[in-house]
């Protein structure tokens, strides 16, 4: 994505912040961006197109921030706190991306943003699974659970911790009380 789009799409999630998607329109897309709607169609086809590419960013972004985690020398827990820790600070720092990811019915009738939606969630499956099956092995959690459920029910609390914060309009710490709700979870499947 070029430099362009991204602030293109930042604008956008300011405005999905303040307006919901029924306020995110090329028309005042163009106004807060300070040009021309077709400025906005040179580099987005539709509001569709722009929020696939807000989906796919935050895809990529999250594979590379969570790829870069020093995870090598930390417990199984503490790479879970580490994991859902550098979440957290990046929502705080762009919540317009809990409105496009943990919102009901964005969009829910393009099939292309559900599988958007889907794929954040398999990347973050994939950083998350290996660390659960390894607490596993080395007996810190729980066995009586499959890694997969495990690792499902860690992304559902963290999920709805996110629908509950953009619920209450970002009126809380979420880093404080999402680390309190990963430290609850890690003691129930801990051994």
């Amino acid at each position: 994505m070029t430099e362009r789009q991204i602030h293109i799409i930042e604008a956008a999630g300011k405005i999905l912040t303040r307006s919901g998607i029924n306020g995110l329109t090329i028309k005042n897309l163009a106004l807060e961006m300070g040009f021309t709607e077709g400025a906005v169609y040179r580099h987005f086809k539709s509001k569709e197109d722009m929020i696939l590419k807000m989906l796919e960013f935050l895809a990529t972004n999250m594979n590379e921030r969570l790829s870069e985690l020093p995870l090598k020398g930390l417990q199984p827990d503490q790479k879970i706190q580490l994991l859902f820790k550098n979440q957290m600070e990046f929502f705080t720092k762009k919540p317009y991306f809990v409105v496009v990811v943990f919102s009901d019915g964005l969009m829910e009738d393009s099939q292309s943003v559900n599988e958007k939606v889907l794929g954040i969630m398999a990347v973050k499956i994939r950083h998350l699974l290996p660390i659960v099956l390894e607490g596993q092995l080395k007996g810190f959690f729980t066995r009586e659970i499959s890694a997969e459920d495990l690792a499902q029910i860690i992304m559902g609390s963290f999920r709805l911790q996110m629908y509950r914060w953009r619920s209450m309009n970002f009126q809380y710490d979420i880093e404080d009380s999402g680390m309190r709700i990963i430290e609850s979870l890690l003691k129930m499947i801990k051994v």
